[in-house]
């Protein structure tokens, strides 16, 4: 989710994160976070958020050649949705369909 840091954006993010039954949340320390989850459910702190902080810049580091005018470039929305898919269900499932 895109966008500045406001409840509405966060809302959003929620809305998009439902149908993945996540039941704990570890964030900093912005407060509609407070305002909008619930405490037993949420916990603010860099404790449990260095492994996904890690993975985000792996996946940042493995897609940054979508951000490139190179021969590997595409303007296709619809080919840079199906690497990142690719890429995801790679890194979070171990799906590998090159094998």
């Amino acid at each position: 989710m895109f966008g500045k840091r406001k409840d509405d954006v966060f809302k959003q993010l929620k809305a998009l994160l439902e149908p993945f039954g996540i039941t704990r949340y570890y964030t900093d320390d912005w407060g509609t976070y407070e305002r909008r989850l619930d405490a037993d459910k949420h916990e603010v702190g860099k404790r449990n958020t260095q492994k996904i902080e890690r993975k985000n810049l792996n996946l940042r580091t493995w897609i940054k050649c979508l951000a490139r005018k190179t021969i590997c470039f595409s303007k296709s929305e619809l080919m840079h949705d199906t690497v990142i898919g690719l890429l995801i269900n790679k890194v979070e499932f171990g799906i590998n369909i090159f094998t």
